[in-house]
């Protein structure tokens, strides 16, 4: 029930169906814990009864709950910790698998039910390490709730630029660095990117594509998409080798990611995403960001990056101003 339920505020969230905020009633922990509870206590009716009618009626109560707990559970949840609930959930239905194989006597239900239990468990385990937060951080509350330092609504200015300009950028630069985020794989442009890096190259330009451990929708999303377009596995970094080098990288062009690349996550103690791991893209020389507008990204907090002196916006779908891109470099 819990799986169910919560998978589809998780997908509504995700494609921008529902608001990412998370929803704060009050008492919601104390809510949670008092369906998990009744649910608890419905299976147990369920499994002790020897009267069918008093069975049917705990295990409509315990399913009931458990939906309901799934509901409740995920919208409070910021949509920043989507990625994170979606591997819990894969976790909890791969144990529900594993029960029902020990319940009906099925060795293969049990095994598939625990390596699907145990993979998503060491998923989210990537997940909340990669955001430097803790499991029960991501269940008791969502980022985004609280504002940080730095706001659109106090009126700070980007700069946009075209997509002409973006390719004589690339052009002049002799050390590029690609950062590849959700939006790229939401475009399915990445045979385009990798067209775009291979022409740099052949340019006799130095480029490298910096992956963040939980850019994406899943841990490895993104180098798969990469792989599947051919990009050699030598020009993808992880994310500390490339902070590494970053202020000798002269143009870093950024495709559809944000909270990733947030500097709030640095410089602002009050951002709700205060200690995340980031590839700080603003030490390079000139940054590029493809993005469809400048609003903020899953985390529901602003991104300073946007305003720097020493970036641009590239506005736009990610599959036309890749594919702009494509043809011009």
């Amino acid at each position: 029930g819990i799986t169910a339920t919560g998978s589809v505020i998780a997908f509504g969230k995700l494609a921008e169906m529902m608001d990412s905020k998370p929803l704060q009633l009050p008492g919601r922990d104390a809510m949670n814990a008092a369906m998990a509870g009744t649910s608890l206590l419905g299976l147990a009716g369920f499994i002790g009864s020897s009267n069918p009618t008093t069975a049917g009626a705990a295990l409509a109560t315990g399913t009931l709950m458990s939906g309901a707990m799934g509901l409740h559970m995920t919208a409070s949840i910021g949509g920043a910790d989507m990625p994170v609930v979606i591997t819990l959930l894969n976790s909890y239905s791969g144990w529900a698998l594993c029960a029902e194989g020990f319940i009906l006597n099925q060795p293969l239900l049990t095994v598939v039910g625990a390596l699907i239990g145990s993979s998503g468990a060491f998923l989210t385990k990537i997940m909340c390490d990669g955001m430097n937060r803790s499991l029960v951080n991501v269940i008791m509350g969502g980022f985004g709730t609280e504002a940080g330092a730095v706001q659109t609504a106090e009126g700070l200015v980007h700069t946009e630029i075209n997509v002409d300009d973006t390719a004589a950028l690339l052009r002049d630069a002799q050390k590029v660095c690609i950062v590849p985020g959700y939006g790229l794989a939401v475009a399915q442009a990445q045979n385009d990117i990798a067209a775009v890096a291979n022409s740099l190259r052949e340019q006799g330009k130095e480029v490298k594509f910096a992956v963040h451990p939980v850019a994406g929708r899943m841990p490895g999303q993104l180098n798969v998409l990469l792989a599947e377009a051919g990009v050699p596995y030598d020009m993808v970094y992880e994310m500390e080798e490339v902070n590494e080098e970053m202020e000798n990288f002269d143009v870093v062009l950024v495709v559809g990611a944000n909270d990733t690349v947030n500097s709030s996550a640095v410089n602002d103690p009050k951002s709700a995403i205060a200690g995340m791991p980031v590839i700080e893209v603003w030490r390079a020389k000139h940054v590029v960001v493809m993005k469809r507008s400048v609003a903020s990204g899953y985390a529901g907090v602003d991104n300073p990056v946007f305003y720097n002196d020493n970036t641009d916006m590239l506005l736009g779908s990610a599959t036309e101003t890749c594919q702009g891109l494509r043809n011009a470099v």
